[in-house]
Formats: C-alpha cells, sequence, structure tokens
C-alpha cells in the first residue's frame, strides 16, 4: 500500500476509534435548519484533483416540490389494466422512467420533461453512495445465480433509484426540516401516482460478464467508484454492467396499494437502442399468502413459472427472458435479488425503526430464523397494506427501503458523520490539489451505527 495512503488510512480510524455519540453541534444544526441547505451528493469518490478532465459526478436531484403536483391527464398505465395486460402495463411504465432521462445518461436534474429525484442521506454507511453515478452496494452475487456458466462471484449489485414528482413531494414532507426528519409525514403513506424506479449494476469485470453471463453481452457499462470484491475499503473507479431495473407503483387498482414490475437486462436481443434491452421479467400486486410450498431456483438453467400464483405473472417468453431464479415459489425477483424473498416481500418490512430484517433469513442469531413456510416464515409473505408499517412501535415509510435507510443513516451521522458536495468537482481546468481532508474524505467511511442491507 502507497505509505500516504497508510497514513491517511491510519488517521481515519484513529478520528473514528476516538468518536463518542453526539448531538448536532451548533454550527451543523445552523446549517440543517435551513431547508435550502443542500444535502450532500455523496459519500466515496476519488479526490477532485483525480478525478479526469470533463468527467461528470453525480447530483443529488433534491429540489423537492412544496405542494403536490397534479397533472391535466394521468400516465398512460393508469388506464392499462396490470393483470390482463400486464407486459403493456410494464412498457409504459418504462416509457414513462425513460422519457427525457435516457438522453441525459440518468443525470436526472437535467431532464427537461418531467421532474425526477433522489432519496437523500444514501451517501452515508459503509455500502453509502459513490461519486460517478451514485450507486450504492446492496447483495453479493453468488457464482451461479446469473447464469449457470458463471464462475465468477462478486462483491455486489450497485444501484441508484429515482422518484418522480409525486413521490419527491413525500420525500421533501419528511426532510422539510433537514435537522429533523419526520416520518410521521408518511402516516398516508405516497400519494396515487407514485412512481418510483431503481437501475441495478452487477460488479464483474467486462470480461469475464460477457464470458460467463451470455446476457451481459452487448450492454450498459457506467464508471463507479465501487468494489468487485466484498471489502468496501478497496473502492477504485471501476465499470459495472446494468442487469436489472425495478419498478413500483402507487395504484390504487392494486388491492394493497402498490404495483411491483421488474425487467432484466438481455443484449443477446441487440436491439439498437440498448436501454430498450431491459425486457420484463414480470409484475406482482400481492403474495398469495396461501401458497407455502418450498421451492426456490438458486443457479437457473430455466425460469421455473408457478402456476398457481394468482398475484403476480412472470413472462413466459424464453426467446425473451433469459434463465433467471425468480423469488421464493415464484414469486417476482430480479438476478441480483434472493431466490428465498421476493419484491413485495421485502418492501413490506420498509419502516423506521427497522425492528424486522427484509428477509427471515438475515437474523444473525439462527435461532430465530423460522421453519420455512410455518406462520412465522409467512409474516414477510402476508397481503401487507400500502403505509402500514410491519411491526408495532414502527412508523411505515410505505414499501420504500430507502426512506427508512435514509432517516437511518442520518440519525447514525449525528455520532460520526461527513459526506462529499458535487460543487467542489466541478470541471476546471486546473483543479485544486486535494487536501488532506479530501483525501479523508475519498476513503471509506464506516458509520458507528448498523450496517445497511
Amino acid at each position: 500500500m502507497n505509505p500516504h495512503r497508510l497514513n491517511l488510512l491510519l488517521l481515519a480510524l484513529a478520528t473514528m476509534a476516538s468518536l463518542s455519540p453526539r448531538p448536532l453541534t451548533a454550527a451543523e444544526k445552523k446549517a440543517f435548519d435551513k431547508t435550502t441547505a443542500p444535502f450532500p451528493d455523496f459519500g466515496f469518490m476519488v479526490s477532485p484533483s483525480q478525478l479526469p478532465p470533463k468527467t461528470e459526478v453525480f447530483k443529488l436531484s433534491q429540489n423537492y416540490p412544496s405542494q403536490l403536483p397534479t397533472a391535466p391527464t394521468a400516465p398512460p398505465f393508469f388506464k392499462t389494466d396490470f393483470k390482463t395486460d400486464w407486459k403493456q402495463y410494464l412498457q409504459q411504465v418504462q416509457d414513462y422512467c425513460f422519457e427525457g432521462n435516457t438522453k441525459v445518461d440518468f443525470r436526472v436534474e437535467k431532464n427537461s420533461t418531467r421532474g425526477w429525484f433522489h432519496m437523500p442521506w444514501q451517501h452515508y454507511s459503509d455500502n453509502g453512495r459513490e461519486g460517478f453515478h451514485g450507486l450504492t452496494k446492496e447483495a453479493p452475487v453468488k457464482a451461479q445465480q446469473l447464469a449457470i456458466t458463471q464462475t465468477y462471484a462478486t462483491g455486489g449489485a450497485w444501484a441508484v433509484g429515482f422518484f418522480n414528482d409525486v413521490a419527491g413531494y413525500t420525500i421533501g414532507q419528511v426532510w422539510k426540516d433537514h435537522s429533523n426528519p419526520d416520518v410521521s409525514a408518511m402516516k398516508e403513506g405516497f400519494h396515487e401516482g407514485a412512481v418510483l424506479f431503481k437501475l441495478l449494476f452487477v460488479s464483474i469485470p467486462q470480461n469475464e460478464a460477457e464470458a460467463q453471463v451470455p446476457f451481459l453481452q452487448n450492454g450498459i457499462w457506467w464508471d463507479a467508484f465501487a468494489t468487485y470484491t466484498f471489502k468496501l475499503n478497496e473502492r477504485t473507479p471501476i465499470k459495472v454492467a446494468l442487469i436489472q431495473m425495478d419498478i413500483m407503483v402507487r395504484d390504487s387498482r392494486a388491492p394493497q396499494g402498490w404495483v411491483f414490475g421488474n425487467f432484466q437486462y438481455n443484449g443477446q436481443l441487440k436491439k439498437a437502442d440498448p436501454w430498450q434491452n431491459l425486457i420484463p421479467v414480470g409484475v406482482m400486486w400481492g403474495q398469495d399468502p396461501t401458497i407455502t410450498t418450498n421451492q426456490s431456483n438458486p443457479a437457473p438453467t430455466q425460469t421455473i413459472i408457478n402456476p398457481a400464483l394468482k398475484e403476480t405473472i412472470i413472462n413466459p417468453d424464453p426467446k425473451e427472458l433469459p434463465p433467471t431464479h425468480l423469488g421464493w415459489n415464484g414469486r417476482l425477483n430480479g438476478p441480483v435479488d434472493n431466490p428465498m424473498s421476493s419484491c413485495y416481500s421485502c418492501h413490506a418490512t420498509a419502516e423506521y425503526p427497522q425492528l424486522t430484517p427484509m428477509s427471515p433469513l438475515f437474523y444473525p442469531d439462527s435461532a430465530k430464523i423460522p421453519a420455512v413456510g410455518s406462520p412465522g416464515w409467512m409474516r414477510w409473505f402476508a397481503n401487507n397494506l400500502c403505509a402500514t408499517p410491519f411491526d408495532q412501535g414502527a412508523n411505515s415509510t410505505d414499501f420504500c427501503l430507502q426512506l427508512a435507510e435514509a432517516v437511518q443513516n442520518f440519525n447514525d451521522w449525528k455520532n460520526n458523520g461527513r459526506g462529499l458536495f458535487a460543487a467542489k468537482y466541478r470541471n476546471q481546468k486546473n483543479p485544486p490539489k486535494a487536501t488532506a481532508t479530501e483525501q479523508l474524505h475519498a476513503l471509506p467511511i464506516f458509520p458507528l451505527g448498523r450496517r445497511n442491507q
């Protein structure tokens, strides 16, 4: 290791070791009491002096609407039946999410078609937001999880989420006072018409990815300050491959209030616009809680569709959809998701404080893990209503895990926090030499709070 970097790392560790829980200082409170004070854009990045010329950095879209937006006409997918015309519904939602965004590489603050926003406080925690595209680390990817020919296991998927103006309004209400997030603003949940979507990438070297996972050929690759391994203190600038897109729509036609959809990248389709290689996996609006058969497909050679499910529809076309593992008993899930869960089961646990893990398998104490298919297990596969907490004593964040994490991250930050602002990375002919503080901030940050999942 470079001696200078080693000294900085030792300094970072010594600094963190000396910290103890504290409230906001007077100066911090004064800054965050101003609603115009910006949230940090990201938490992990090379120093400004190390950034190649003309390289864009991630900028948090945080000018949340102060009033609930109203549109003269609803988006077209609200006229499409997601049960009988599920594929058209998903395509219309995808078109809505892509419009104005693909042209600007999903730098959504530049979208002149409609407003899209990010969740604040994703920069903090050891999995926190990096500075090229705002990606945060998610679950690890095991060998053969993506394809039977995949031998490369990676430290994780990397993702960035986006919220339309209706959802952005609610985020802004929670964070109206930057130093005192108000989760009670979520009492009624997100409003009808809220649309959330997330792009997910996988950190596998390009030569390995294209050789071992055929559907990643002809891919979309983004720069990221990330890792190929589980060692998050080894972040470097790498390329990551688009693999998945998730959508959530607050649609009152759904019995529980939310429609979930999922797309998987398939570069073998070789479409002229590579973004159109994100093809529908399926849609779900409930959990089919009476179906308890224990079946999963963690190393898929084919997509196993469960015909007994009545609240999940999976794309049956093998020419479009590569073999994928789906979720428990064939419920909807994406290729980098847990094959023993579902889109619905994870997001239903979104609450603050987070009293229950996203999956029954995530209990550190194995004695607490309920038997698969038992009543305790099926708690995660119930048809939970929107805006309803998973646990008594918690506040619902209405199926939005990012919002739950954001509030938790903020409270962890009170003990030990820092963040980076895009303004320091504006393109300059002669970028300033990084200060010792900036170099320290470019190192991984390990908070004294919980580890995000």
